[in-house]
């Protein structure tokens, strides 16, 4: 396992009804010798419109004919309905809100009347669904043709027999996408668990495809049925292996030609095969054939995405061309290696990108082209060069644009955490075949791909006996042991793809768990280990990240380790004034944008340097739908999302990569959604990848900054009360660039400086507008809650006597102080304390301004008379030099701090 080899080529299959090939030469373009009427070789009908729906579950007798639809719903296909996910925040629209939101999962009925073309007579006919989720029935004319479980993948039914061309058809499809952890139907098709919503309905294109009795195989998997694959690049010269997959379905056998060709941009023909082989009537046969292409242009990731087109053509005995398949075609070569990680065609390529789940807020999984393209053009900007497909098939869409703009995949099926029902000991027999059939689905219909780059078995099945409660309801539950599934897949991906390696992504080897936790080592079960790591979120600090991965690493030297999951909530309309101000509410509301842009500068420093990794993506590139979270400014919704669910809003993340990655000319200002500030004196950051960049406060310049780390450039700047305009200004070789926003500061809060001590975002106070916790150095932030448990238990607040409760709710303990940036001048400070445990005698300690003490021998139990009792104090300071100090020394025990409101005389 020293070093990984990868060796496939093509790319996405983007027509199914191609002509036929020209034969007439290497230098004749492709098309010189088709017909006009490519369509003579395969009918293929779009079934997008026309269609009625109705979710009803106990609906009886809808599969017949002459069932009476008419008071259904119109819809148009793609289509699911539901609808899940909504933002809090009404400052600005959003296509979700409570009133249009449907999370039913159940029976959704479709019912199409169409008419086929005459010319389908003496045709295979087939209808063809890009998936239908989680499972699909399908009648034509009241003929039920079969049925299809898993809500991913492509399927095909054959349809021969029950058509009518040139008449009025009627197809039914029953789909469901019901919770299998509650109902029989779909028990065993995974996803059984997962932090993603599964939508239901035919959120994917249908097609009635028509064929000639002697065709290329519609019935491998959903696949193409013409499979190419890169066997050997040496210098300019490739070998590129391609099977063609036959069927005869007509009254006696034929000697069928195959024709492979590759064919360059110019329309030249670079290479051309041909081959004969004998197929009995009602039989399959298999043709191979090699291409040795000279002078190969090699697909070269973003680099350099070169696609050829693939081209083969079957002819009959008597040489009329009866089918074909076209598609481009990209020439490849990946070597992953355990210390340098990926090489592309030989040269090394870090691979930098983002998780993906394929839902938007408005149109659940029913996308259009256009709007993944969107998205693929989104994540380009920022500088990605690689996707997660998580965590789930996703489909022939983002794979063509994919292999066209040089991305590279990594894609999986939906083992995600859980492959028993009940607390099952064993997944059942019927659990077993739907992963192999989901396997072989995401395999066979995309292994073609230049972008796919490693097949994934399971996301994060190694919780072992640390279930989260998302996956247990709170009940205990020994885990099944994954590695027999595990290795059943990983065997059944190399029988079917031996030139990709698989991989999966793991939660937990290598973390701290409690003394009886036990994890399962489930990265030996593929080639691939990917580690999904939140230090900085739901555990650790980010500076944690890098040493755990080296030691994960010394664990099997000789196995590729990537990061595949790292990031952080961030809200758009929450902020804070330091993000180590206190603690984030991880699985609740408090997730200010400003945290989730520490965790990814401080995550990314992390990684960065350390090559052995052969791939990192950050979590994630879109938030999506979720029904296990009400966190942040949003419920149902995952806000660890560089981009917002409706696409509205690039969070201030997103410009951290896209200057670090894209090496595009980037400007941006942090904290911009911020702009009713809490204090005159801010420290703020910068995205810029420029030479220089200049910062101008209302059109004075506060200084240049020039090399700045991981290009993220810091100031303190002065607000004045009133509108506020704050300019980058960066300087590049082809002029500057600029970023700009505006933020007000009322009167009180140029006049006066409060501090919620221990708060990551403030409370609010009676006593005037607080700001989060910022100007200290040392301590620790506290509070006074019941903390959250779990997913959906929120802090409970434990009652405080005194005014200011909310403020005395979150404190800062230990030995700190406070540095305030103020004008010279005379102030009196008021400080509120809090007792939230010590007892009389436990916490001791003094209070010094400037070096002076003002505060002696403070206990706040003694002097407030008891626990979770408020105590103020107020002392008068005289400030120079710009500044104003105050330290908390502990005498016993550590000092502390709820609240500071230093108001001028």
């Amino acid at each position: 396992m020293k070093a990984l080899l990868l060796v496939t080529a093509a790319a996405g299959v983007l027509s199914a009804c191609a002509g036929p090939i020209a034969l007439g030469g290497s230098v004749a373009p492709a098309s010189a010798n088709r017909p006009a009427e490519a369509s003579t070789l395969r009918i293929t009908l779009p079934l997008a419109s026309g269609w009625r729906f109705r979710q009803d579950d106990g609906l009886q007798g809808a599969e017949q004919p002459d069932f009476a639809d008419q008071a259904w719903e119109r819809v148009q296909v793609p289509h699911t309905w539901n609808r899940v996910g909504n933002y809090l925040d009404t400052s600005r629209p959003h296509p979700n809100t409570v009133d249009t939101i449907n999370k039913t999962q159940g029976i959704g009925w479709y019912r199409l009347t169409f008419t086929p073309p005459s010319t389908l007579e003496g045709k295979r006919a087939w209808l063809q669904f890009d998936a239908a989720s989680r499972t699909a029935e399908v009648w034509l004319n009241g003929v039920r043709l079969g049925d299809h479980r898993g809500g991913f993948s492509r399927f095909r039914l054959d349809a021969t027999a029950a058509i009518r061309p040139g008449q009025a058809n009627v197809l039914v499809v029953k789909t469901d996408n019901s919770d299998p952890n509650t109902s029989p139907s779909t028990r065993d098709v995974l996803p059984l668990k997962g932090d993603f919503f599964v939508h239901g309905g035919l959120y994917r294109p249908v097609a009635l495809i028509g064929t000639s009795p002697i065709h290329i195989d519609m019935e491998d998997f959903g696949g193409p049925g013409v499979y190419a694959t890169t066997t050997k690049i040496e210098g300019d010269r490739a070998e590129i292996e391609v099977q063609t997959r036959l069927r005869n379905d007509g009254p006696k056998a034929e000697a069928v030609t195959i024709m492979a060709q590759l064919v360059d941009v110019s329309g030249r023909v670079a290479v051309q095969e041909s081959q004969v082989i004998r197929v009995e009537a009602g039989q399959g046969g298999t043709s191979i054939q090699t291409l040795v292409l000279d002078d190969a242009r090699l697909w070269q990731g973003v680099e350099d995405p070169y696609l050829y087109r693939l081209e083969v053509e079957v002819r009959d005995s008597k040489g009329t061309p009866v089918d074909a398949h076209d598609q481009p075609f990209g020439v490849r070569q990946i070597r992953i290696d355990p210390e340098k990680g990926v090489f592309l065609n030989g040269r090394q390529t870090p691979l930098r990108g983002v998780g993906y789940h394929q839902d938007r807020e408005g149109e659940g999984w029913a996308v259009s082209p256009e709007q993944v393209e969107e998205d693929v053009r989104t994540l380009l900007e920022m500088g990605a060069n690689t996707i997660r497909l998580t965590h789930y098939q996703h489909g022939p869409v983002i794979h063509e644009l994919a292999d066209r703009y040089g991305l590279i995949l990594w894609d999986e099926i939906p083992l995600v955490s859980a492959w028993t029902n009940g607390g099952a000991a064993e997944p059942s027999e019927a659990l077993l075949a739907d992963a192999d059939r989901q396997l072989a689905e995401l395999i066979r219909q995309n292994q073609n791909h230049a972008s796919v780059m490693t097949w994934g078995i399971a996301n994060e099945v190694d919780f072992g006996n640390s279930l989260p409660g998302f996956l247990t309801g709170g009940v205990s539950v020994v885990p099944p042991d994954p590695m027999p599934l595990l290795n059943r897949l990983d065997d059944l991906a190399k029988t079917l793809d031996p030139s990709r390696p698989t991989a999966l992504a793991n939660c937990c080897e290598g973390r701290i768990f409690a003394a009886d936790a036990a994890v399962p080592t489930t990265a030996v079960a593929a080639d691939l280990n990917g580690a999904n790591r939140y230090f900085g979120w739901y555990y650790g600090r980010p500076e944690e990240l890098g040493p755990h991965l080296d030691r994960f690493r010394s664990l099997r030297p000789d196995q590729p380790i990537s990061l595949s999951e790292y990031g952080a909530g961030g809200a758009v309309t929450m902020h804070t004034d330091n993000p180590l101000g206190g603690p984030v509410d991880m699985r609740g509301r408090s997730q200010p944008e400003e945290y989730q842009s520490w965790v990814h500068e401080e995550n990314w420093r992390q990684i960065k340097d350390r090559s052995y990794l052969w791939a990192t993506w950050l979590w994630v590139g879109f938030d999506f739908a979720t029904t296990i979270r009400r966190e942040g400014d949003a419920d149902d919704i995952n806000t660890k999302g560089l981009v917002t669910y409706d696409r509205a809003v690039r969070k201030d993340a997103f410009y951290f990569y896209k200057a670090n990655w894209s090496g595009s000319p980037t400007v941006h200002i942090n904290g911009r959604r911020y702009t009713d500030r809490a204090y005159q004196f801010v420290d703020m950051s910068v995205y810029s990848n420029a030479a220089s960049t200049d910062l101008l406060v209302n059109g004075e310049s506060v200084g240049v900054r020039t090399a700045c780390p991981q290009f993220t450039c810091s100031w303190r700047i002065k607000l004045a009360p009133g509108q506020n305009r704050v300019v980058a200004r960066g300087a590049f070789a082809d002029g500057p660039v600029q970023d700009e926003v505006e933020w007000t500061l009322d009167e009180e809060a140029a006049r006066a400086v409060r501090i919620d001590s221990g708060a990551l975002m403030a409370a609010r106070s009676p006593r005037g507008r607080f700001g989060s916790d910022t100007f200290f150095e040392g301590g620790t932030a506290g509070t006074t809650d019941i903390p959250p448990a779990g997913y959906g238990r929120p802090a409970t607040a434990r009652p405080i006597v005194g005014s200011d409760t909310d403020v005395a709710r979150t404190f800062r303990s230990g030995t700190f102080t406070y540095a305030v940036p103020l004008a010279d001048g005379d102030y009196t400070v008021t400080l509120t304390f809090v007792e939230p445990q010590a007892d009389v005698g436990e916490r001791v300690f003094d209070v010094l301004a400037d070096g002076k003490t003002v505060l002696t021998g403070l206990d706040v139990r003694v002097l407030s008379g008891g626990l979770l009792t408020e105590l103020k104090r107020e002392v008068r300071v005289t400030v120079r030099n710009g500044i104003l100090t105050l330290r908390f020394e502990p005498k016993t025990g550590d000092a502390i701090v709820s609240g500071i409101e230093i108001v001028r005389n």
